[in-house]
């Protein structure tokens, strides 16, 4: 088994996903660990500039089927390509986003190559493992970290045996950084066979409707958060007007969500987005693990709960403990003197 091989997603305009991004770093770090070459897979039509725009992000090769037949995505063509070239190149690692098309593909190729996966990790090491039923000692394995039982757990998963060692992380969840930008790797032409069409006959796309995200938190330096504490959908219009005034965007816990409270691309947490916001203030918010998980990586945290004891006030920078109709106003006011 040989390197770290990256599935690298494409947006519609041909550039490189944010995930995937995020994935090449962290999967830089891990092939540094282990002493082999970072490896991305580039699947599309016309997109060999993407392809070289992996390089600052430490990757050393990347491995180009450039054909019309693999764009837009559909799953048999992709998994006919990728599937090949995970069988030629044995990597002993191989990521994806858990993202829709991560979510298809992934699986997919586990159940080709009879291997584990670990679905929406959040964390991901190069460790040590003692079986406890066999007793044997495995060394730089990857050790995939994710939230089990609801949250309630961190599950720390491995594959000893089989390779190769393949999971699906969450966008977020890992910082996308540039590792050198004049670093250079090589991209390697893959060959994508003529009976491509085959792979997936049963499939014909008629027509395709994009339609632009209207909500997007994500890159937002500044999240208003609101709860199940908010109490209803008008007060929630009151951290709307907070966040305009600020600069920043409106998230949610998945149970103002639930509530109709707010729309559902504004949750945050395990089943929803992850943010790092330099500035995340916390409204109304208990701090289930299931939202911290989202959101714990925020530069500074400020809650406000009328709940001295609430779980949120354990991981925040700032806690106030009052009334968020109260005291976000005052907040509303004192910003707008500090403007005079």
């Amino acid at each position: 088994m040989n390197n770290v091989l990256v599935y690298c997603e494409l947006s519609e305009k041909k550039t490189v996903a944010d995930i995937s991004l995020e994935l090449c770093t962290k999967g830089r770090q891990l092939a540094n660990r282990l002493g082999c070459r970072l490896q991305a897979a580039v699947l599309g039509s016309g997109v060999s500039a993407a392809a070289e725009s992996l390089y600052p992000y430490g990757v050393d090769d990347v491995f180009l089927a450039d054909d019309s037949r693999l764009s837009p995505y559909r799953t048999l063509p992709h998994f006919d390509v990728l599937s090949k070239l995970i069988q030629a190149q044995q990597p002993q690692i191989v990521l994806f986003g858990a993202s829709s098309v991560g979510r298809d593909l992934a699986p997919r190729i586990a159940s080709f190559l009879r291997c584990g996966l670990t679905a929406d990790c959040t964390q991901l090491e190069i460790g040590s493992h003692d079986d406890p039923k066999t007793g044997r000692h495995y060394d730089d394995i990857l050790m995939q970290i994710r939230p089990a039982f609801g949250g309630n757990i961190i599950a720390t998963i491995v594959c000893p045996e089989t390779r190769p060692q393949m999971a699906t992380v969450r966008e977020g969840v890992m910082k996308k950084e540039i590792y050198d930008p004049a670093y250079k790797g090589t991209v390697i032409p893959v060959a994508v066979e003529a009976s491509l069409e085959a792979a997936d006959a049963a499939v014909e796309i008629l027509s395709r409707e994009i339609e632009e995200q209207k909500i997007d938190i994500k890159g937002s330096q500044i999240i208003v958060a609101g709860g199940y504490g908010m109490g209803s959908r008008e007060n929630f219009e009151l951290l709307h007007k907070f966040a305009r005034l600020i600069g920043g965007s409106v998230g949610a816990t998945r149970a103002a969500v639930d509530a109709g409270f707010t729309e559902p691309e504004r949750q945050i947490g395990q089943t929803g987005v992850t943010v790092r916001p330099k500035l995340y203030i916390a409204c109304g918010i208990s701090g289930a693990v299931q939202h911290r998980a989202g959101m714990e990586q925020s530069a500074k945290i400020i809650s406000i709960n009328t709940d001295p004891d609430a779980p949120i006030n354990a991981i925040a920078d700032y806690t106030i403990v009052g009334d968020v109709m109260t005291v976000i106003p005052q907040f509303m006011a004192c910003y707008k003197n500090n403007l005079k």
